[in-house]
């Protein structure tokens, strides 16, 4: 955990849009050093100005986080411009939808790039000098934060590619969060699990890489689309108040960290479902009209 927030430096990726910038603007305003860090230079651009403008010191890096190359060079950046940092909030991610049997090879390289190898690469890359860090000073706090989703905890239909990637995330920061406890009492993990909130990610295909960037999608892949756009659309949950959460669990050790706290009622019938060993509970059974609704979309024409 960390109980003071000024002057330490913390790393956050995706930080052009959504959480990570909204993370970015608490980091400011706490008085921290920020890498900010995006594939997406204008954004990149626009958040560095601000956070600049509101006092704090700032290392811009436009880096695909899904490139092993380019990550190691933004630890090494990093490690040359401000130390070990402190806060590393590995949050950069992409939507995906669709039937799992329909996403190409280039739909699960590119998903699974960003929202896992990412994660992984930031972990791989920034863990080892946030240690050491750690044992060169007894006083010295770290804390690691990956965003996975509640789908990374649950399995909606039509987004297969998303979740598979989400699920890997929950499990990559529940053994780094236990890793971790075996070597070190100084360095912390968090994994946030976010429901729908409107951050962006529904405008993801905005960032396809130029091989996906042409390809048509299928008829489930725009149904997803519009389905995650309007759930997106309509969360009453701000990317502001989760951010605050992030930053409140952080400085309270808080491992999961959750913006909607009322769906692990879905949580608790998935596990239920497993060790009970039934077969996967309706998603839509709390609301049927939606399942007939994607069932009659998915089998017209």
């Amino acid at each position: 955990m960390i109980d003071n927030f000024a002057g330490k430096t913390a790393v956050l990726t995706g930080a052009g849009s959504g959480f990570g910038l909204e993370c970015a603007r608490i980091g400011a305003r706490l008085g921290m050093n920020l890498v900010l860090v995006d594939v997406q230079q204008d954004a990149l651009d626009a958040a560095a100005a601000e956070m600049r403008a509101a006092g704090s010191q700032v290392l811009a890096c436009r880096v695909d986080v899904s490139n092993a190359a380019q990550m190691e060079q933004l630890g090494a950046d990093v490690l040359a411009r401000f130390g070990a940092p402190h806060l590393v909030f590995n949050n950069a991610g992409v939507g995906s939808g669709g039937l799992i049997w329909e996403n190409s090879v280039q739909d699960w390289e590119w998903v699974l790039g960003v929202n896992l190898m990412g994660v992984v690469h930031g972990v791989r890359v920034f863990t080892p000098m946030m240690l050491e860090a750690a044992r060169n000073d007894p006083a010295w706090r770290g804390h690691i934060v990956n965003t996975a989703s509640m789908a990374g905890l649950l399995t909606p239909p039509n987004m297969g590619v998303y979740n598979v990637s989400k699920h890997a995330v929950v499990s990559l920061s529940e053994t780094l969060y236990q890793d971790l406890s075996l070597v070190s009492d100084q360095v912390g993990a968090s994994v946030l699990c976010p429901y729908f909130v409107p951050t962006g990610i529904n405008d993801s295909h905005r960032n396809r890489p130029g091989a996906l960037a042409a390809d048509k999608p299928t008829r489930s892949q725009l149904i997803g689309q519009a389905m995650i756009a309007k759930a997106v659309s309509s969360g009453k949950v701000t990317a502001a108040e989760v951010a605050q959460k992030v930053f409140d669990a952080v400085a309270a050790g808080q491992f999961y960290i959750f913006s909607h706290p009322q769906a692990l009622g879905a949580v608790r019938t998935r596990m239920e479902d497993i060790v009970q060993v039934r077969n996967p509970t309706d998603p839509f059974a709390d609301k049927p009209e939606l399942g007939v609704q994607l069932r009659a979309q998915l089998r017209a024409g």
